[in-house]
């Protein structure tokens, strides 16, 4: 056993800490989810050394990569990739924390939502690097988003963007953003796991499960290294195979100020972000809604009225919960969807869903009881 204080730390954190024996160990565990944030800062690394801040050359910088770099392609695709499957965990993790209660950790929960709004910022300063047609016009839609900030709006995104529009000022400041977020983010993720280890985390009955823990080493560790490896395995298939699946064509041209793509979106995993922000017709409304739809997971803990924390015996909070996940992806689909009838009036509809799911309904009292322990 190591002797050197923090040496003991990290070795009672990572190696002797008890878990409940009941806690679930399929592939959405939380120590998954270093695999695609290991690969994004890695990557990002390498490609910080060939990439180019100015408005003129970043593109070309990043076709130097690709094509004059050793192995750039593949680092460029795994990075470029990695962001959405690092969005793909995170909300998978979310809907497991909404499932199971977990967000009755409220400190834990609340350092969570400051950490995934960390993440969304650094993936799109990050989107916005490449320089390429449909990263220049998101760049453009969004930073004229705080003009709508009353008084300041203006003075915002001239600070943002160091200028009346994006321009060489803007991708490096950018490009400054995106370089050193990642670490704030993986801070943010030490401090979420700390508070994890001081509240234990959840399991799938929700029952109070502290008399009987079992040494996260051996008995989990060797199933996180496996799903680790998965995980990696899975983005490395699609870096090889597929690279182009989830990118917009649009991106591959160099950006022109005087075109604008007919249909502007975000990344796949913005989409659901951007139907919402649309689909308030008010430009300050819109910017609210899409803020909210973020902050309002801070605000679920307080909607909970049940005694029991997860989902597992309360079917009708588990249908509701099937509804989120099924207006996530109608809001999803709708946010890649051009803005006419009727895609303009389903996502409102579905908007408008996306919050009224999220309101916790008190259980039956003759179940109320049933897995109430551990609750708070």
């Amino acid at each position: 056993r190591p002797t050197p204080s923090l040496m003991h730390i990290i070795y009672s954190l990572c190696v002797l800490h008890g878990y409940k024996s009941i806690i679930s160990v399929h592939p959405n565990r939380e120590s998954i989810y270093l695999s695609p944030l290991v690969t994004q800062i890695l990557t990002g690394l390498f490609l910080a050394m060939h990439y180019t801040s100015d408005i003129s050359t970043a593109f070309s910088s990043v076709v130097h990569i690709c094509r004059d770099v050793n192995y750039g392609c593949l680092i460029r695709n795994l990075h470029a990739n990695g962001a959405s499957f690092f969005f793909i965990c995170i909300y998978m993790h979310v809907a497991r924390g909404l499932y199971y209660g977990s967000y009755l950790y409220k400190e834990t929960c609340n350092i969570g939502v400051v950490l995934l709004l960390l993440v969304m910022m650094t993936a799109f300063v990050g989107y916005v690097l490449p320089c390429g047609q449909m990263s220049f016009c998101g760049a453009t839609v969004i930073t004229n988003l705080l003009s709508a900030v009353p008084y300041m709006g203006d003075t915002l995104v001239q600070c943002i963007c160091g200028g009346f529009s994006v321009d060489n000022a803007t991708l490096t400041r950018f490009f400054a953003f995106h370089f050193l977020l990642p670490f704030v983010v993986a801070a943010a993720t030490i401090l979420h796991l700390l508070f994890l280890h001081e509240t234990g985390s959840n399991n799938p009955a929700g029952l109070n499960s502290d008399a009987d823990k079992i040494s996260f080493h051996p008995y989990f560790s060797y199933k996180d290294l496996l799903g680790f490896v998965m995980m990696l395995l899975a983005l490395t298939s699609l870096a090889l195979f597929s690279p182009n699946l989830l990118g917009d064509p649009e991106n591959f041209t160099p950006a022109n100020p005087l075109v604008t793509p007919p249909h502007i979106k975000p990344e796949c995993y913005f989409l659901f972000a951007y139907a919402i922000l649309r689909s308030i017709p008010n430009k300050l409304g819109g910017v609210l809604a899409l803020l909210f739809s973020i902050l309002v997971l801070m605000v679920v803990p307080i909607l909970h009225t049940s005694k029991q924390r997860g989902l597992t015996f309360r079917p009708i909070t588990q249908f509701l919960f099937c509804t989120l996940v099924a207006d996530m992806i109608i809001l999803t689909c709708i946010g890649g969807m051009p803005v006419e009838h009727p895609y303009i009036i389903i996502g409102q509809i579905a908007s408008v869903l996306y919050f009224a799911c999220l309101e916790d309904p008190p259980s039956p009292p003759a179940c109320s009881t049933y897995g109430a322990s551990n609750s708070h």
